[in-house]
């Protein structure tokens, strides 16, 4: 009997070191493969939609025998740059705000590129227009403290409520997909701010709750807001 114990503690242990050798792997493989994956995603994608309007004397493929990837790509961000930079003269200026009219009177359409365009001068607004701060706020019952991310501050008179109501517009994010999730508007001394930055707050979503920051966070009482 005691023989058999110990050749099944031997097997035991070794499957336990081949589990613990492929989860390390996994840690380890994991992250790259995805990276790989979706780079080589956005380079097709962008090789795939530009191309064709490519000219055959500029698209390398005319004279190789094989394709050359993320040549797309390279061509689309030379030619956002050339707009941008058409876009800083007079003459830019004049051809961008004619083809804004004609966009802002065609129905349908003017919806769509209006909130487009809102979106991503708030994105990339040299201003740096982004989130504030990671908050937690009460939600969806009272005891359970959601993770949220802090837009901007706004009057209770411009939502609809109360003028001089002091109040967070916040974003509670789906997990682990943080562009989807609800806004809400809350009151000032509703809202938990975390000594967190807004990367770890996403971190921390994206995750699943798996990744917290590597400095502990500080009592509940020092988050509150206005402390």
């Amino acid at each position: 009997m005691k023989t058999v114990d110990v050749e099944i503690k031997t097997q035991s242990s070794i499957f336990g070191r081949l589990r613990a050798y492929f989860f390390t792997g996994l840690v380890i493989t994991a992250p790259i493969a995805i990276t790989v994956w979706a780079t080589y995603a956005v380079v097709t994608y962008f090789d795939a939609w530009v191309k064709p309007f490519i000219p055959a004397a500029y698209n390398p493929d005319t004279y190789l025998s094989f394709k050359v990837p993320g040549f797309g790509l390279i061509f689309a961000l030379i030619a956002i740059t050339l707009v941008g930079a058409m876009a800083a003269n007079l003459v830019g200026r004049s051809m961008v705000a004619l083809w804004e009219m004609i966009l802002n009177r065609t129905p349908v359409v003017r919806s769509v590129y209006k909130g487009s365009k809102q979106i991503f001068e708030t994105l990339f607004s040299q201003k740096g227009a982004s989130f504030r701060y990671v908050c937690l706020v009460e939600w969806p019952r009272k005891g359970a403290w959601s993770v949220a991310f802090v837009s901007r501050e706004v009057d209770g008179g411009d939502v609809g409520l109360e003028p001089g109501r002091e109040m967070y517009a916040v974003y509670v994010s789906t997990t682990p997909n943080p562009t989807s999730g609800y806004i809400f508007f809350v009151d000032v001394n509703e809202v938990k701010i975390l000594d967190m930055t807004v990367e770890d707050g996403l971190k921390l979503v994206i995750s699943m709750g798996l990744v917290f920051p590597d400095q502990p966070l500080p009592p509940a009482e020092e988050r509150d807001t206005g402390q």
